[in-house]
């Protein structure tokens, strides 16, 4: 019998790549998750994540309807005009009636928590961004360099969204 130790998961990074709602959320619910454990944790918003953190587009993410087998629809369907709204608007309801807080609420929920929230800085610089584009809750803008030296230390997971 092999001696099986535990390896209790003390800090969760989450890189956050796209700003669909369904990618969003599920960092912003897994953090805030974390958080709620006493997991420390932390957000980096990289190339097209970076939406949901700069304040003209962060209320107007959506769902991604083509490409998405997880819509259950065909790729046709999804990409015929107003498929896309109307999904949004679907999703958004059914987040509505389960209490969930919009986009900048719940970023503020996060910030409150003690989630670190970061920008990667080639993004910002790549779309022209600057720091007053962004949340005012942001902790800073990081290289993929320092976000990977924030991960130190046993007991630290990395999760791709």
């Amino acid at each position: 019998m092999e001696d099986k130790k535990k390896y209790p998961v003390k800090k969760v990074l989450f890189i956050c790549a796209k700003a669909t709602i369904d990618s969003v959320y599920a960092a912003f619910i897994m953090a805030n998750g974390a958080r709620m454990e006493g997991i420390e944790s932390e957000i980096f918003f990289t190339f097209f994540g970076l939406d949901a953190i700069t304040k003209k587009k962060m209320k107007s993410l959506h769902v991604a309807t083509v490409g998405n087998p997880a819509m259950g629809i065909p790729t046709i369907i999804g990409g015929l005009p107003g498929m896309e709204a109307l999904a949004t608007k679907m999703m958004k309801a059914k987040m509505e009636k389960l209490d969930m807080p919009p986009v900048d609420e719940f970023i503020e929920i996060l910030s409150a928590s003690g989630v670190k929230l970061w920008a990667c800085k080639l993004a910002v610089e790549m779309f022209d961004l600057t720091e007053k584009d962004l949340i005012d809750e942001l902790d800073g803008i990081l290289t993929i360099g320092d976000f990977y030296g924030r991960a130190e230390g046993e007991g630290t997971q990395i999760i791709f969204i």
